[in-house]
């Protein structure tokens, strides 16, 4: 790859990850441009950037998910590179060879490898192909009877998972014959109107499992390092809540087994970029099962960046104008502790309900260790079309318990009002035996952290 300087990006997303890209641009003395819906007009990454262009309504379908539309305003704008950051059109082949066809650079992979990759499917042949252990299960189900057949053979529970998926829609978990029919259908069903494709596939479900996932970069030269792992098993209906860097109370051979075949994984399909490779991991057997890779920027990058010291974004970018990795393997050293906790716009009290609005008061803490990734301020209006994530408090400490208390002190010097957010159940979370302890899984929250809260905030009332 010949070398390209960028002058200025074109930030193809919304919320604090386009600020985010904003400030790392910042960094590398880049000019950039943020693309807005008309209900993004006024939020933070618009007032940072040099410049903004409204590139639609406020629903994403129109404006954030419109390839022609996105190509047309960086284009405009006088771009000559685009970050797509997370979720919208972020693992999308399209944008990255719209870019490609438009003389855009484009900050991430190659569309192959996004095929390579988002196909969950095709992912799961290549990972059993070099050797990465996958949980039982089956490859494109195409009828009930043949999800039937499989999942007798694997044994109940099982889980429908959609090919296409992410973000926990297109899954269901079945428990008998009976569920079968009823979950496929959900499953197929919301995987093809949120991904445009029905296909599912079947895995045994763990019951108790945790969600551990490797923090990989490549360049153009053929250099893969990983970052180590993170620990995101703090989950609500498969979207995380919580997530800390490196994972506590892991084996040590389990722990290199998953960062070899991670970047065994991203080695095969020619990775280059930021990206994430996941595993399921079985804490009652010491045993861990490829789920999937995610080619893009994650939400939780900063516990990584904060173990490590490295700039994970700045990186994408270098790797984008065609300069390899800045450091080697051996360069990658862990430090500490960091943890990371999700603020939304959300009611947990109210089943996580959204409570979009105009926030009254903004109070964050600052300090060393303590950092704040966010889109908010005060006078800020949610808007009700986009997700509820609203900041990230990243925490580091010396080791998990500093980390941990240092979070909680944070989390009682942040002060948000005119929206309810979920400051009180990260409290709560933060504070409990079962996560000082990691005896978390990613169904604790539905099986014993909820109720505990809810009765625990009728105590309080």
């Amino acid at each position: 790859m010949i070398a390209k300087r960028i002058r200025r990006v074109f930030i193809a997303n919304r919320g604090e990850i386009a600020v985010r890209v904003v400030r790392a641009c910042r960094a590398l003395g880049i000019e950039c441009v943020v693309g807005v819906s008309s209900a993004d007009r006024d939020t933070l990454a618009a007032r940072l950037a040099d410049r903004a262009i409204c590139i639609g309504p406020p629903m994403a379908r129109d404006s954030y998910l419109q390839v022609p539309t996105i190509i047309t305003a960086a284009k405009g704008t006088g771009c000559d590179a685009l970050h797509p950051g997370y979720g919208f059109l972020s693992e999308r082949p399209a944008l990255a060879e719209a870019c490609v066809a438009n003389d855009l650079t484009f900050i991430g992979p190659s569309a192959a490898a996004m095929r390579a990759a988002g196909d969950k499917i095709e992912a799961r042949k290549r990972a059993e192909q070099i050797g990465v252990p996958l949980a039982a299960g089956s490859r494109e189900i195409e009828t009930v009877d043949e999800a039937r057949q499989i999942a007798e053979r694997v044994g109940y529970p099982v889980l429908l998972k959609a090919s296409a998926g992410g973000g926990g829609r297109g899954m269901r978990v079945a428990r008998d014959a009976h569920e079968i029919g009823e979950r496929f259908e959900q499953a197929s069903s919301e995987a093809l109107e949120a991904f445009g494709d029905g296909r599912l596939f079947l895995e045994r479900f763990v019951k108790r499992a945790r969600h551990i996932e490797v923090q990989v970069l490549g360049d153009s030269h053929g250099n893969v390092v990983h970052l180590h792992e993170r620990d995101c098993s703090v989950q609500r209906r498969h979207q995380k809540i919580i997530e800390e860097a490196p994972a506590p109370d892991l084996p040590e051979a389990t722990r290199q087994g998953l960062l070899d075949a991670a970047l065994r994984f991203a080695r095969s399909i020619g990775y280059s970029s930021a990206g994430t490779v996941e595993f399921l991991y079985d804490t009652a057997g010491d045993r861990y099962y490829f789920l999937e890779m995610n080619t893009r920027i994650q939400v939780e990058h900063p516990v990584t960046e904060a173990i490590t010291g490295i700039d994970l974004v700045v990186e994408q970018i270098r790797i984008a104008e065609g300069a390899p990795l800045s450091f080697a393997q051996a360069d990658v050293k862990v430090r500490g502790h960091a943890i990371e906790c999700r603020i939304n716009v959300e009611d947990a009290d109210r089943d996580f309900m959204p409570s979009p609005g105009r926030i009254t008061r903004w109070e964050l803490p600052v300090g060393d260790g303590i950092r704040i990734d966010s889109h908010g301020y005060a006078g800020y209006r949610v808007p009700p079309y986009y997700d509820s994530l609203l900041a990230k408090l990243i925490c580091a400490g010396a080791d998990r318990g500093a980390a941990i208390t240092q979070t909680l002190a944070a989390l009682d010097r942040i002060a948000i009002e005119g929206v309810h957010t979920n400051l009180s159940f990260h409290r709560f979370v933060l504070s409990h035996a079962d996560f000082a302890a990691m005896r978390v899984s990613t169904r604790w929250i539905e099986n014993t952290g909820m109720s505990q809260y809810l009765e625990h905030r009728r105590s309080q009332a």
